[in-house]
C-alpha cells in the first residue's frame, strides 16, 4: 500500500536523520540483555521439569525471540541479526548456564530481575522502532514491531511451555509500557529537533520509569467486560454461567 504524500515525505524525513544520528545498543549491553532474558527462559523451562534440551530452546526463544520475529517476519532484510554474530549463541548458552548453576539462588531476587528486565524492555522497544523506521514501514507499523520486540520472546517461551500467556492476561503494565516508550520515540524523532540518541534514551527512561511505577503501586490492566450491554442482556448468556465466579490464576506479573 503506497502511503499519502504527506506521509511520504515524513516518513523519509524521519529516516534520513535517524541514519544521520542512529542509535546503537552498546553490543556489551545487548549480549547481556540477551544472556538475561534466556536467563529467565531457563528458570522457566526448569521449572516445568525440562532436560537440557528443552531448557536451552526455552532460554533461546525467550532471549531471542522477539528479534528473530522482527527480522524474519516483519523486516525481512536479509539473515537475521542473531545469525551473523557468534556472540548471540554465547549470551543464550550463558544463560544457560547460570540458570542450571545458580538459578536456586536467584528466584529469590524476583525483584531485582524485575528492574534489569525493565531496563532490557524500554531498549528494546527503541531498537525495534528504529530498525522498521530504517526499513520503511511506517509509523504504527513501526511502534507494533518495537513491541514485538521487546515482548515477543516472553511470548514464545509460553506458547513453547504451554503456559496461558502471560501478555494475554490482566496483569501488572508490560506490553503497555514497550507502547508507550515506542510512541514516544517516534513521537520525539517525528516532532522534535532531537537526535534519535537523545530520544532514544528519553524513551527508554519513560519505559523504565512506568513500568516500575506498574511494580511498586500494581498498576494492572483489568478483564474486559461488555460495555453497551449488561451481561444478562448478551444472548447466549446462561443462568449457570451467571451464577458461577470466573475462574482466576491468582496475581502474576505481566
Amino acid at each position: 500500500m503506497t502511503l499519502p504524500l504527506n506521509d511520504q515525505s515524513m516518513l523519509e524525513s524521519l529516516r534520513a536523520t535517524l541514519f544521520q544520528s542512529e542509535f546503537y545498543l552498546p553490543p556489551v549491553f545487548d549480549f547481556v540483555a540477551v544472556s538475561f532474558f534466556a536467563l529467565t527462559g531457563a528458570l522457566a523451562a526448569m521449572r516445568r521439569g525440562y532436560d537440557i534440551i528443552g531448557l536451552f530452546a526455552v532460554a533461546f526463544v525467550t532471549g531471542l525471540g522477539g528479534a528473530l520475529i522482527r527480522d524474519g517476519l516483519f523486516l525481512q532484510d536479509g539473515p537475521p541479526a542473531l545469525t551473523r554474530h557468534w556472540g548471540y549463541l554465547a549470551a543464550v548458552l550463558s544463560g544457560c548456564f547460570v540458570g542450571w548453576s545458580v538459578g536456586s539462588f536467584l528466584e529469590k531476587f524476583r525483584n531485582a530481575l524485575a528492574v534489569i528486565d525493565a531496563i532490557g524492555l524500554g531498549a528494546y522497544s527503541v531498537v525495534g522502532v528504529q530498525k522498521s523506521v530504517a526499513a520503511g514501514l511506517s509509523f504504527p507499523a513501526a511502534i507494533f514491531v518495537g513491541v514485538t520486540n521487546a515482548c515477543g520472546g516472553g511470548l514464545l517461551r509460553d506458547i513453547i511451555t504451554r503456559e496461558e500467556p502471560l501478555m494475554l492476561k490482566p496483569g501488572q503494565f508490560y506490553v503497555l509500557a514497550s507502547l508507550l516508550g515506542s510512541g514516544i520515540f517516534v513521537s520525539l524523532i517525528r516532532h522534535t529537533e532531537l537526535a534519535a540518541p537523545a530520544a532514544a534514551l528519553i524513551a527508554m527512561a519513560v519505559t523504565f520509569l512506568f513500568r516500575m511505577y506498574a511494580i511498586v503501586f500494581n498498576w494492572r490492566t483489568v478483564p474486559v467486560r461488555p460495555w453497551l450491554f449488561r451481561r444478562e442482556e448478551i444472548p447466549g448468556t446462561t443462568d449457570s454461567a451467571k451464577s458461577k465466579p470466573p475462574k482466576t490464576d491468582g496475581p502474576q506479573v505481566k
